[in-house]
């Protein structure tokens, strides 16, 4: 913990003194004031982040992160279990959903497996392989991981993020995938908000009506059992949380302290984002929701960290793929403040 305590204590608040100056630039732009509305938004919210108004997004990172869940023991999955190992390859091979976007966008993929229950077969150049276990523990029967291995994970997204920046990253999104991770991040959302189950939890891969009854069920029960403590994010993760969950909030402290804007995918993603506002509330400021899913407990965790979506395309893959479409849009509104002729410049009269 001693690691993440560190880091922690790096994470500042924005520089609102720069971004005041650019909403003065903005506000010089051949149009009227606020009429590009969030890129205007995304742009000053970026210069507030890298403490400059000379902002280059050139180097896009998606980090897509993979583990399996004991809970899917429990039939709450359209899907079975080695589906999770089999998509990692197909990430690897560059087939999935997210490869086509991040390459129409341009963005780098970093693909790890933080607890795949199976022994994946993959060079290492292409699989970041930080396994804390061969999956979590079914939470309904006992703790999904320990406490120390919640640490870990985090810690794992860190070391990922670490090694990845030495490349160069400018901006970052956060995706995942582990069949039965929307039970896992339904429970989370619970465990902090206090929010009744049934009103967070969705169908998640598409699971019919008697299903869904039998999920909230689950988590009902699990919750019950554990009664994780709202105020202790390590202790909700470990106790209903994924692997990938924490990696990914790891991910989001680390981004957070080297002044990188963190692009949160969906529900999942969502999930591992709250649990780093739940360790340091500074990563808010760091942090753009790409969209709004159809997951019904999505809402509930952006009104709690005062996220607003960006998209609203009834997107539920996962993955990272809207975030990266999402970084898109905070490329164009960067481009908008940099590129835009002012009046004087381009001799247009203002508003009298």
């Amino acid at each position: 913990m001693n690691k993440i305590r560190e880091l922690i204590n790096t994470i500042e608040g924005l520089d609102h003194e720069i971004m005041g100056k650019a909403q003065k630039k903005l506000d010089c732009l051949t149009k009227p004031q606020g009429s590009l509305g969030r890129l205007e938004e995304l742009a000053k919210q970026i210069t507030g982040i890298k403490r400059t108004l000379n902002i280059a997004l050139n180097n896009k990172v998606i980090f897509t992160f993979a583990a399996d869940h004991g809970i899917a023991e429990e039939g709450v999955s359209a899907f079975p279990q080695e589906v999770t190992a089999q998509m990692v390859y197909n990430f690897l091979a560059g087939g999935a959903g997210i490869n086509v976007l991040a390459r129409h966008e341009g963005d780098r993929v970093v693909v790890a497996d933080l607890g795949v229950k199976e022994q994946l077969k993959a060079d290492n150049n292409t699989l970041k392989v930080k396994k804390i276990g061969l999956g979590t523990k079914n939470f309904l029967k006992e703790k999904a991981m320990t406490r120390k291995q919640a640490e870990m994970s985090i810690e794992a997204g860190i070391e990922i993020f670490s090694e990845a920046f030495k490349k160069g990253i400018d901006i970052i999104g956060i995706g995942e995938m582990g069949i039965a991770n929307t039970t896992s991040a339904s429970a989370i959302v619970a465990a902090i908000t206090g929010a009744r189950v049934k009103d967070i939890t969705g169908k998640g891969t598409g699971i019919n009506d008697k299903m869904l009854k039998h999920k909230i069920k689950v988590i009902e029960k699990a919750l019950l059992l554990h009664k994780p403590d709202k105020g202790d994010a390590i202790d909700v993760l470990s106790k209903v949380g994924g692997f990938e969950i924490g990696g990914l909030a790891g991910v989001s402290l680390a981004a957070a302290s080297r002044k990188i804007p963190v692009v949160v995918d969906g529900f999942i993603s969502t999930a591992a984002a709250l649990i780093a506002y739940k360790l340091e509330p500074k990563t808010a400021a760091y942090m753009i929701s790409a969209h709004s899913s159809v997951e019904k407990g999505h809402k509930l965790m952006l009104e709690y960290m005062n996220l607003k979506p960006l998209l609203n395309l009834d997107l539920r893959l996962g993955e990272g793929t809207g975030a990266a479409l999402a970084i898109n849009l905070v490329e164009a509104g960067v481009k908008i403040m940099n590129e835009m002729a002012t009046f004087e410049n381009a001799n247009v009269s203002e508003q009298v």
